[in-house]
């Protein structure tokens, strides 16, 4: 049975490791104190974060214990790394609402029920700092000219660092030293855009501590045609709901590229490698039987359960005439560009759908809570459906749970 190392390494998460013979021998035979950090700079998290939230999940799994650092402190100045201009300036009160919310994202992957398992806010031990005590005693340990070296400072040289993103580093090698000392946590896990910021932690628990620390990046996800995954029409693909729906988090799996789908089933999933060899070697028409199983896994570790079944229904029923369910039918009509136009408006469209017998009745569902299009649900009656929400041409709409009506707009 493969050790954890080898659980990360066969599933693609590991990029770079500081020392990796010993992060083995920690891994697949100690209990390790390890953490990463996520800073609130919005209200959300994106797909892009749940690479090492899924890693943490699987270290947690094999016994180690998690620390995930939320930084209301470092999210005041923005890290540099992998930007290419300085972050726009939030107020505290935001940092603190969007915490919160990056919160309850990362409790759907790290069991916090465990007493073994934290989220700890550097804001507790930053926000109050003594910016002299602070250059003298953490600031003399770094190298300026080292600084510059890394990747993630000399390519915004090349746009312009302000002086406080270039604090960053220090404020982050600041917070692997606090975790260090106050909980023993040995490992700083990350992305690979990290990297400098990591090893100068290690490099400072070193020099005050005398001790080793550890590090281990994951690679940059990318797709088959070397583009950046994750993003939509709309922008990033959040983990909220409110700014991507469920339906459209699953229709975006359900989009990907064919070469894709076996490295997504092994970083965005928890399903066992034996399955995921079996579900990648499947080619043509079959290979959407794999888009299916990883649109579905995806959709309920991030959304839950009872919003990928919901999900999986109505993708069902756009693409064809039945849903997954048996009494999800989804009858298709269709209209001209002239006919959308003239009944584009959310109530005319449910009973021009025959999913609703008059314009009182799709009014109240439409007030009720009960009406969807696209898997998004809408509550305002003068809300009207727009040319660019169509999607190749088709509207899905649901009323309730289980009655759809697939539109084309001829």
């Amino acid at each position: 049975m493969p050790g954890c190392f080898e659980i990360l390494m066969e599933r693609g998460f590991i990029k770079q490791c500081s020392d990796e013979g010993q992060i083995k021998k920690m891994l697949n035979n100690e209990s390790v104190i390890f953490y990463a950090g996520f800073d609130p700079t919005g209200n959300s998290l994106h797909i892009g974060h749940s690479v090492p939230l899924f890693a943490m999940a699987h270290l947690q799994k094999a016994g180690h214990s998690p620390i995930a650092l939320i930084g209301g402190g470092t999210a005041r100045i923005g890290d540099p790394s992998g930007k290419t201009e300085m972050r726009k300036m939030l107020s505290v009160e935001t940092i603190q609402q969007n915490a919160e919310s990056l919160r309850k994202q990362i409790s759907r992957f790290i069991d916090l029920s465990d007493k073994n398992a934290m989220v700890v806010d550097n804001a507790d031990w930053l926000a109050g700092l003594n910016y002299i005590e602070f250059l003298r005693d953490i600031g003399k340990h770094f190298s300026v000219n080292k600084m510059l070296s890394f990747e993630s400072v000399k390519l915004r040289m090349e746009t312009g660092l302000s002086f406080i993103e270039f604090n960053y580093q220090l404020l982050q090698s600041y917070d692997f030293l606090v975790l260090f000392q106050k909980y023993g946590c040995a490992l700083q896990i990350g992305g690979d855009d990290q990297w400098g910021n990591i090893v100068s932690g290690i490099d400072l628990i070193r020099r005050i501590e005398g001790k080793q620390a550890y590090a281990v990046t994951f690679p940059l996800i990318t797709r088959s045609d070397g583009k950046k995954m994750g993003k939509t029409e709309k922008g990033a693909l959040y983990l909220d709901p409110q700014l991507v729906t469920p339906y459209e988090f699953y229709q975006y799996w359900i989009n990907v590229a064919d070469a894709d789908v076996g490295m997504f089933l092994k970083l965005f999933t928890f399903l066992p490698m034996d399955e995921i060899e079996k579900l990648s070697q499947l080619k043509d028409k079959e290979i959407n039987e794999a888009k299916k199983v990883l649109a579905y896994e995806i959709t309920k570790i991030i959304h839950g359960k009872e919003f990928a079944e919901e999900a999986q229904n109505a993708s069902e029923a756009l693409f064809s005439n039945k849903g997954k369910s048996g009494d999800a039918d989804a009858v298709t009509i269709s209209i001209t560009h002239e006919e959308f136009l003239m009944h584009n408006n959310i109530v005319s469209l449910f009973k021009l759908a025959g999913l609703c017998s008059s314009m009182g009745e799709a009014r109240r569902l439409v007030e009720q809570g009960g009406a969807y299009i696209n898997g998004k649900r809408y509550d305002d009656i003068n809300k009207n459906v727009e040319k660019k929400e169509l999607e190749n041409k088709t509207l899905l709409l649901r009323a309730g749970k289980k009655r759809f009506c697939k539109i084309i707009v001829e």
